[in-house]
């Protein structure tokens, strides 16, 4: 059964505190403080035994040792209960050959649902978006994708954005559109005068430097 504080003031935003829960789940109860200290993808999913959901689990699967390597763990969840999950996970072995390595909660009261805002309050059914939450070793949300139930998501997308969030904390940097790592970074800008009128080169000007990531670890590159 799953528990969940109550969410009064709408859904999380970005850098609030992921709401606290405990839950079963297919590898055993699950709450949001076993994850703390590490970087956690939590991902919802309209309805088991659907063809677009059973995609994404699939590159999920598939891509489950990329995302440890990088300290993030996976969690899924929907409101079907533990009987479809299992039913669901062992037809997904069957029929594509692919082991579900992640948990997946059941969320039957939609408590969980509910308090990361993944069903609307006035909501008639349990049906709900492909929502993903993106929640830092502390806790916090980092990130928060919404897809419609037509639309798969795109795994190596969240494998880049984790990656990209990680970069961003260890360096004190940003990173530009498409950025892949290994790429140049956005790097602070130099709020000085000189530095305003100093001639630049083709491709940057005072408020848009980029460079590779600065070599001392955590700080900015001057």
């Amino acid at each position: 059964m799953s528990e969940s504080l109550p969410q009064t003031a709408g859904p999380p935003l970005l850098h609030d505190a992921a709401p606290h829960f405990r839950a079963r789940t297919t590898m055993g109860d699950r709450a949001l403080s076993d994850y703390r200290g590490g970087w956690l993808l939590l991902f919802s999913h309209p309805a088991d035994f659907t063809p677009v959901c059973t995609s994404e689990f699939i590159a999920f699967s598939r891509a489950a040792e990329r995302f440890e390597a990088l300290g993030c763990a996976l969690l899924a969840l929907s409101v079907d209960s533990l009987f479809s999950h299992f039913a669901w996970i062992r037809s997904i072995h069957a029929q594509f050959g692919v082991k579900v390595p992640f948990p997946i909660i059941e969320d039957p009261s939609m408590a969980i649902a509910r308090a990361y805002g993944m069903i609307a309050p006035q909501a008639p059914d349990a049906a709900m978006v492909r929502a993903v939450f993106v929640i830092d070793p502390e806790g916090v949300i980092r990130a928060i994708s919404w897809y419609p139930m037509t639309t798969g998501r795109s795994v190596e997308e969240l494998l880049r954005l984790v990656e990209a969030l990680q970069t961003a904390d260890a360096h004190d940097v940003s990173t530009p559109e498409g950025w892949q790592p290994g790429d140049n970074v956005i790097l602070a800008p130099e709020l000085t005068p000189e530095a305003a009128l100093a001639e630049r080169g083709q491709g940057g000007d005072w408020y848009f430097r980029t460079g590779p990531l600065p070599k001392n670890g955590k700080g900015r590159l001057r």
